[in-house]
């Protein structure tokens, strides 16, 4: 993403999240018809410390050079999480760049064989556009269709948007589906120029509505282990904890594993779903 285009993207975002700022935390009156959510920017700007013309025309993705230290100051105006802190302050310049996506189609051998040695816990691995890079045994077992997908279509964000059987699979998919998103977009943010990265948002704005809707919403969000329900249609409920780990050789992969909730028999889920497909 060029200098321009990191402005235009900074500018929509600070607008998306000024508008959705809930009034009531500021300890301001809702504006007229009873908006409760929405700042002015004339308010923002008091808060930031700028005045309205400069905080107008970042905005507005006007060519100026906003400090760290200003960028700082509107994200903390708006109440942003550290996530958001540094979403800004990447498109602003001052986080280092993310690494570039890689040339190959599937996850080096060293990283294969270390998703296999986690059965029967289901791995995947993915590169920064999200496309998947590679998976086990347990989580072709999870999802079936993972080697079915056609490899142009084997991305993460598309899978979660498109698939039906992914959809049946996430009981709580509205929920999910818009936690990816924000998660995509954090991690992509400063990339959105890359054509890898513009392809895969544009035919998701194209073919899922509430991908568009979501996308025009400007959310973001860091990573958080956490449990995750999967209604598998073989073995029923499965509670699994879902973890993010990155190798330090190549930073540019995460491996995403499912292990058992604790005390939730889910192990044993896998393992029977494993002999099945044996």
């Amino acid at each position: 993403m060029n200098y321009s285009e990191r402005r235009k993207e900074l500018g929509l975002f600070l607008r998306a999240r000024r508008d959705q700022a809930l009034r009531a935390d500021y300890g301001l009156p809702p504006i007229a018809r009873k908006r409760e959510r929405g700042l002015r920017r004339e308010e923002v700007a008091f808060l930031s410390g700028v005045s309205v013309t400069w905080y107008t025309w970042l905005e507005q993705g006007r060519d100026i050079s906003p400090s760290r230290q200003v960028l700082e100051s509107v994200s903390r105006a708006l109440h942003l999480s550290g996530t958001g802190l540094a979403y800004v302050l990447s498109l602003g310049g001052y986080a280092s760049a993310a690494p570039a996506s890689p040339a190959a189609d599937a996850a080096p051998p060293h990283i294969q064989r270390l998703m296999d040695a986690l059965d029967p816990n289901p791995a995947f691995a993915l590169f920064p556009d999200w496309d998947v890079a590679g998976w086990n045994k347990a989580y072709a077992a999870l999802y079936p269709n993972i080697a079915a997908v056609p490899a142009a279509d084997r991305n993460l964000l598309w899978l979660v948007f498109t698939d039906p059987y992914v959809r049946d699979l996430l009981p709580d998919w509205e929920t999910t589906s818009k936690r990816f998103l924000a998660e995509f977009r954090a991690e992509t943010g400063q990339r959105l120029g890359d054509p890898d990265i513009q392809y895969q948002v544009e035919r998701l704005k194209e073919t899922s509505p509430e991908f568009r809707a979501g996308w025009d919403r400007y959310d973001i969000l860091g990573f958080e282990s956490r449990e995750r329900l999967f209604h598998h249609p073989a073995v029923g409920v499965l509670q699994l904890e879902h973890h993010q780990v990155s190798p330090s050789d190549r930073p540019d992969l995460h491996i995403v594993v499912y292990t058992p909730a604790p005390g939730s028999g889910s192990g044993a889920q896998m393992q029977s779903l494993l002999v099945a497909a044996d």
